[in-house]
């Protein structure tokens, strides 16, 4: 796929000042009309040094990378020569360089200077790390995010009279990409009665996502290697929706949990083959496909369905709302290599009606992952619970002076 030439871009190309912050909605080309100009821009200017980053190094990897790579190959501008895979360094032609890292090495952001800097996603990094980028590039500062909440650029940045000759600000939203596909409009635009979601996501405006299901889970560097493995949860998926399978963890009375696969066209022999090369464990998967299970059982991997018993839930019978309602209720972390689970966790939202009123009822299409990790802590609440009643009761009350584990 060629990338087009897209209003997106002609905005982006009429900003001026050092800082250009730029908010938008979903599938509004704010990554990748900023890479094409950078990349553009190194194959012109002589010894340019340029710094994308992001707030981890696979965020940046199933992200800005990914997109540089593909505009580089598309155009047939790549050559694998010129690509340093273990620094994540291309240099152009022209002598130019282009580096990727993450926002969490320290020894990156109060490093070296730049010319120009490009900060992907810039609402998930703290002030302060963007400040030491900052005084340190020479030219140019590119920012741009989803405006889910008011974070610094908008309290620090914008309208500071200390930056005001510094700052543009523009805001992109879906209809500013020409190169979409129908279907993805269509799939925006059907959003349009979720207030809040189409305030951020559609029109690119800054929000609060009143209406978001989860809340207050951490994102940690990996699993720590004393917590124990409790199950991994699968949700189908096959051409329009990516299988997921997501590792689930105990530790410390917090559930971890650690995105394995994420990937659409997988068929079920791919899945038991990726399940057999992980450590054993049982797996939940969607019960809604047991012909699915039965075939991935058949393959040797310990599977079963998640039990979806419909139980009474704010007035009528719903394991939908019944089992978000299990996670909610628990202390979660994430792998920051998750970040297909992260990015569904910050915009997974209730739907609202016509007055912006939250309906009990999840937006769908942001969930393949969570519903991985609802049928598998939804099979686990009772036997931890009962596990740590158990674990505190006096131990001389046990035969053998030990707590018990019970069988799971």
């Amino acid at each position: 796929m060629l990338y087009i030439p897209t209003t997106a871009l002609m905005k982006l190309l009429k900003l001026k000042k050092k800082i250009r912050g730029i908010a938008g909605g979903t599938s509004a080309s704010k990554t990748i009309g900023i890479l094409q100009l950078l990349i553009d821009l190194s194959q012109r200017e002589d010894n340019e040094m340029i710094s994308v980053t992001s707030e981890s190094m696979p965020h940046l990897k199933r992200g800005a990378i990914r997109d540089f790579l593909n505009i580089m190959q598309n155009h047939n501008y790549f050559d694998d020569k010129r690509w340093n895979k273990s620094d994540f360094i291309y240099t152009f032609e022209t002598g130019s360089r282009m580096e990727f890292f993450s926002a969490d090495m320290p020894h990156k952001v109060r490093g070296a200077r730049r010319d120009i800097l490009f900060i992907n996603e810039a609402n998930n990094i703290p002030l302060e790390t963007f400040e030491q980028l900052e005084v340190r590039t020479k030219k140019t500062v590119w920012l741009d995010w989803n405006p889910t909440f008011e974070f610094w650029f908008y309290t620090e940045i914008l309208n500071n009279p200390a930056f005001e000759k510094a700052v543009d600000f523009l805001i992109l939203t879906y209809k500013d990409n020409e190169g979409l596909d129908q279907e993805v409009i269509d799939s925006i635009e059907r959003r349009k009665g979720n207030i809040n979601w189409w305030k951020v996501y559609g029109l690119g405006e800054l929000g609060e996502l009143e209406g978001k299901i989860y809340t207050d889970w951490r994102i940690i560097d990996k699993v720590p290697p004393e917590a124990r493995l409790e199950r991994y949860g699968l949700d189908f998926g096959y051409s329009n929706d990516p299988a997921t399978i997501v590792g689930v963890y105990y530790f410390n009375g917090e559930y971890i949990l650690d995105e394995i696969t994420y990937q659409k066209g997988l068929h079920n022999k791919d899945l038991a083959d990726i399940i057999k090369n992980l450590k054993p464990c049982l797996t939940i998967a969607d019960s809604a496909e047991p012909k699915s299970i039965d075939e991935i059982r058949s393959y040797g991997v310990n599977i079963i369905g998640a039990k979806k018993q419909q139980v009474s839930y704010g007035g009528k019978k719903s394991y939908l709302n019944w089992s978000i309602d299990q996670v909610q209720t628990q202390k979660v972390a994430m792998t920051k290599r998750s970040t297909n689970m992260i990015k569904e966790y910050r915009s997974y939202m209730w739907k609202t009606d016509l007055n912006g009123n939250i309906i009990k009822e999840p937006e769908p299409g942001n969930d393949h992952a969570l519903d991985a990790v609802r049928y598998a802590i939804t099979s686990l609440n009772a036997i931890l619970r009962r596990e740590e009643y158990i674990n505190s009761l006096p131990h001389e009350l046990f035969i053998d002076k030990k707590p018990l584990n019970p069988a799971r």
